[in-house]
Parts: C-alpha cells; structure tokens; sequence
C-alpha cells in the first residue's frame, strides 16, 4: 500500500493528483488533504477518499471546519505547523506539495528530513535556496521528483545519469513556454487587467502561477528551479515560446543528441508519473497523435517586453540571498496586482527595485534559515515599493 499526502488538494494540481491516485487502483491510499480556505472542495474530497488526516492552513476556515469534521478523521494544526505535521507523518510514503508560494519551505524541509518521496509542485522553496535543499535531500536520502510539466520533462529527459554527471553530459537545456495570454497580442501592456491575465490559454491553475505565466517570470522561476535541482548553471538553459504546449522541454547532449519529453497538455501525466517513479502506469493522458498535431512552433521570448524573465536569470546569476528575493518580491506585486493596486507592468518594477536593493548581499554564503529571512526582508521592500509607485501614479 502506498500512502500519498497532498499538499494543496483543493487547487488544480492537488485536484489532478486525486485523479491520478484513484486511477491508479488497487495499492494506493490518499492518507492526508490539506487546504488554505475552500472548505467547500476539501469537505468533498475528504467525503470521497476518507483520510485519516486533515489540515487547513487559513485559520478562521480552520475554526469553522473543526466544527464539522468526520469521525476518524484527525484535524491538526492550522497554518505552517499543520502543513510541517502533515508534510512528516509516519506512515506516509509520498508527500506531494501543491501548495502555492514560500509557505511550502518549511513543509518541503520537513518531508525532506523525514525521508520521504516527494512529488513537487511548489517551485518557490527551490527558488529560494534549492541547492541547499537538495544537499539536505542527499543527506536524508529523501527522493524530489519534480512535477511541473517541463522540469518533469527534463528529469525524464535526464535518466539513467547519475545525478552528480548532468552538467557534464548536458549541453543545453531548452525550457519551453506556452508564452501565456499576451505573447501575440499586440500594443503596450500597461492596461492589461487581472481577468485578461487570468485567461491563460493551454492550463487551468491558480490565480499567482497563472499571472507568473502571463509575465513568462513562471519561466524565470522554473529556469532557477531547474538549476538548483540538476545542479547546472543556468547559462545553460534557454527558454523557448513553444505555443503547443507539446514539447515539454528538451535536453541537448554533449555528443549533439537531443532528447525531449511530448505529450498532449494534461497535468495529470507529470503528476501520476511524479507518484509511481520509477516505474510507470497507463495514466488518463490522451496518446498523443503525431499526425493530428501536424506542426510545432518555436520562438525565442522577448525579454524587453516581458522583463520578468531577465531580472529572474539576472537573480540566478547573482546568487546568494537574490532568488530568494526575486520570488518574495514577484508574490507581493502579483498579489497587489490581483487586488487592482499594480498594473501589470509595474509587477517587474517592484522586483527590480527589491532586487537591487539586495544585490549587495549576494555574495554571503546562503543559509536556510538566510532563505526564509530574505523573503520576509523581501516583501517589506516590496510592499514599500508598490506603495511609492502607486503614490506616484496618483500624482
């Protein structure tokens, strides 16, 4: 029997993996949900797979479920402690995080230091110090398995390397992008409203990954992330706008050969794989028909008109405490962007103040504990940032 915890069941991708573990039959059991808010999903899902655990992370949601919790289902914690709790339980095999942002560090070092395989979605603790995390991996031998559809790609694309040879044997990594809502649109951007960016056209996700992907810095994320994980510098990733979908992401070789992972966009097939790795089972994915997709398209992005992108490479480059402050800042201005207080451009505006307010650290020696208090110095610059731009924009 394999028990599986899912960290963020109610969103997009923790809805998938429900799908993926109930396809999978016979031998797997969902043994812990957790949520922010949506009592609503979460009472459904726990009426459907009955876990023995539950945690919900927003405290007045956690006040009003405790109320009306199933008999034999354990309530723990709400915020961080119920995730880290939940994230370490004994008789969990697989821990998939889904959660959205930098609250899922603590969580990830928690299910790293208990040993566990873990299904990773959250990107943004491997932003924030994901060297590091996979130093700690190593040392208690805890499996990461990325689950996000283009670094699953490149791990599929990587197998049968040992781990610490990827940089030798690797060339270049192509990291493709959908390009988001506004990569054909013509005109400037600044009127871009936060149900137009919402409107991404190849994947269902949440608000903040969804925006991410719309200012490609999903993409700037990702090429961190994928640094950190295959331990490659990052001049060695390109990003490509591929509007498909179809080409995951791709991996060129010493030797010239290229390798890349392709199917139809379905979230479902990375996130089933992510569980049975190493081994592999007939998914819900549709098989992918070469003649009915006929052509793919590629593009190199523009880095001028979606400057996210940059300042992300830039902040790998850099180092230290940078990605760290990338990702805190990036979080602050989608959320004051979402709530009408930013416009779309000046999301890139604020990152950029943050991140060269931080620069002159970048060359310490980063920490774990270093990570979580950069990103909270990260966001007071932030909110500090949007706040002096909004006053101006009113003047």
């Amino acid at each position: 029997m394999k028990n599986v915890v899912i960290l963020g069941s109610t969103g997009s991708i923790g809805v998938n993996a429900l799908r993926a573990v109930r396809n999978l039959g016979k031998g797997w059991r969902v043994l812990g949900l957790t949520a922010n808010s949506d009592l609503k999903a979460l009472s459904s899902q726990v009426r459907a797979v009955k876990p023995a655990c539950v945690a919900v992370f927003d405290y007045a949601a956690w006040k009003e479920y405790r109320a009306s919790v199933p008999r034999g289902v354990k309530l723990l914690a709400p915020g961080v402690e119920g995730l880290v709790e939940m994230a370490s339980l004994k008789e969990a095999d697989i821990v998939l995080s889904a959660v959205a942002g930098a609250v899922g560090f603590a969580p990830l070092l928690a299910a790293i230091r208990a040993s566990k395989h873990i299904a990773l979605a959250n990107k943004e603790p491997m932003v924030m110090a994901g060297e590091l995390l996979m130093k700690e991996a190593q040392r208690w031998q805890a499996k990461i398995i990325p689950v996000d559809s283009e670094p699953s790609a490149i791990f599929q694309c990587l197998a049968g390397i040992e781990p610490g040879r990827y940089d030798a044997a690797v060339s270049r990594v192509f990291l493709t992008a959908s390009g988001g809502p506004f990569y054909a649109a013509k005109g400037p951007l600044d009127k871009v409203t936060p149900e137009q960016a919402l409107r991404h056209p190849r994947w269902n996700m949440g608000p903040k990954i969804t925006v991410d992907s719309s200012t490609l810095m999903n993409k700037g994320l990702e090429a961190i992330e994928i640094k950190n994980i295959f331990s490659l510098p990052v001049s060695k990733i390109e990003v490509l706008i591929h509007p498909q979908s179809v080409v995951h992401s791709g991996v060129e070789f010493k030797d010239g050969s290229v390798l890349a992972q392709l199917s139809w966009p379905d979230m479902r097939l990375p996130i089933q794989y992510a569980l049975t790795w190493p081994d592999r089972a007939p998914s819900l994915a549709e098989p992918l028909d070469f003649i009915k997709l006929s052509r793919l398209d590629f593009a190199r992005p523009d880095f001028r008109r979606f400057p996210c992108l940059g300042l992300a490479f830039a902040a790998a480059r850099s180092g230290g405490i940078c990605p760290a402050a990338l990702n805190a800042a990036n979080e602050v201005a989608v959320e004051r962007f979402l709530a009408g207080g930013l416009r779309f451009t000046e999301i890139p505006a604020v990152v950029e103040k943050v991140l060269a307010a931080c620069r002159g650290d970048s060359r310490e020696r980063l920490t774990l504990a270093g990570a979580v208090e950069a990103d909270g110095w990260a966001r007071q610059k932030a909110a500090e940032a949007a706040d002096g731009i909004r006053r101006r924009g009113k003047k």
